[in-house]
């Protein structure tokens, strides 16, 4: 981590994260090579052009502190990944959000959180379940983060008011979703914090919704699935919990309900079976106060350790290898049997051209 950004290289920061084709991988990736964010924005839109792409225009200086000006205006800020009081949970992340915007107040984000999701059409007896557990974990001394949604979101804030909640968006942070959420958006605002990526005034579009899903789970120890059918948002969650080395936990369900299909699935496949919050602290007690585990961060192979004629012939041979179905970055560099630097060159080349999409688990596929 290092200190605050000076106000130019904050907007840099701001300009590189919001580039078209720019996600957190890729973003990391520019800032590992090019050192700072002012650097990689000079660089972008020509290796844009060498992966085939059409120029890329970041947004201008002026555009980015129109954005930082605007969220000052309504009480918010923006904290960046480079700095000391971004969520230590994200920050301990493959590839953190490069920036995210908050309401509220700060102290929120550095205190121990535990997520909780789950079903929009909740049961009501499950929604009862699910403030007792936030009330009763906020009282442990947990800060409880969810995402907004009606259901098992909007219950678990409910529940955790008094003590302390976080909300993760997938919108703008200026935008109320669902709206007849707009008067518990209020009181978290006022209360506890609202935590977004995404630039001020976007809607909501189902894309965002995983973004926000991976941050929710990222900034807690664990992650509690209350309710969830087969191929709920929920289980998305879990599976991004299992990804960053969280805890998952599930709260059982009859078998003849269709929204605890997933929540069962999970115990079966080894989450711990929660009932009360007694069995979330048992878990997580020892680990509270405790670094989050971070991935290797070592430097990057050099991409400057092979010809252009070579790196040519890597790019075609990388085309040729892609297809639809994602694979392993690494499983791509042992198929071609080429220098790592080129290969990470030549995917991050095309990925800002727009020509291939990244997955979890650090797998790449065609766009």
């Amino acid at each position: 981590m290092a200190g605050a950004l000076s106000d130019s290289e904050r907007r840099a920061w701001l300009r590189l994260a919001r580039t078209s084709n720019v996600g957190p991988v890729t973003f990391a990736q520019l800032i590992a090579r090019f050192r700072s964010a002012s650097a990689a924005l000079e660089e972008v839109p020509r290796l844009a052009r060498r992966g085939g792409g059409d120029a890329i225009n970041p947004p201008s200086d002026a555009e980015a502190r129109r954005e930082i000006e605007a969220l000052a205006a309504i009480g918010g800020r923006m904290i960046a990944s480079c700095e000391a009081d971004y969520p230590k949970g994200l920050a301990a992340l493959e590839a953190p959000p490069p920036i995210i915007s908050m309401l509220g107040h700060p102290i929120v984000l550095g205190r121990e959180m535990i997520a909780m999701v789950g079903a929009r059409n909740a049961s009501a007896l499950v929604r009862k379940l699910a403030t007792i557990l936030a009330r009763d974990l906020g009282e442990a001394g947990l800060i409880v983060a969810s995402g907004l949604a009606r259901g098992i979101d909007a219950a678990a804030h409910e529940g955790a008011l008094a003590t302390g909640t976080c909300a993760v968006v997938a919108g703008g942070i200026d935008i109320v979703y669902p709206p007849e959420n707009a008067g518990l958006y209020e009181r978290i605002k006022a209360e506890g914090a609202v935590v977004s990526e995404m630039p001020l005034g976007q809607p909501p579009q189902a894309r965002h919704f995983p973004r926000r899903n991976r941050i929710i789970s990222g900034l807690a120890r664990g992650v509690i699935v209350v309710e969830a059918s087969e191929g709920s948002g929920s289980l998305i969650t879990a599976n991004f919990a299992l990804e960053q080395n969280r805890e998952v936990f599930a709260v059982p369900g009859s078998p003849l309900d269709p929204r605890a299909k997933g929540t069962n699935r999970l115990l079966r496949e080894g989450a711990v079976l929660t009932e009360t919050s007694a069995d979330v602290l048992a878990v997580l007690r020892p680990m509270l106060g405790g670094n989050f585990a971070e991935p290797d961060r070592s430097a990057p192979p050099s991409p400057d350790a092979v010809s252009d004629a070579e790196t040519d012939r890597i790019r075609a041979s990388i085309e040729e290898a892609l297809g639809p179905a994602p694979v392993a970055v690494d499983e791509l560099i042992r198929m071609l049997g080429a220098p790592a630097g080129a290969v990470l060159t030549v995917l991050l080349e095309l990925e800002l051209a727009g020509r291939i999409a990244r997955h979890s688990g650090n797998k790449v596929s065609w766009a």
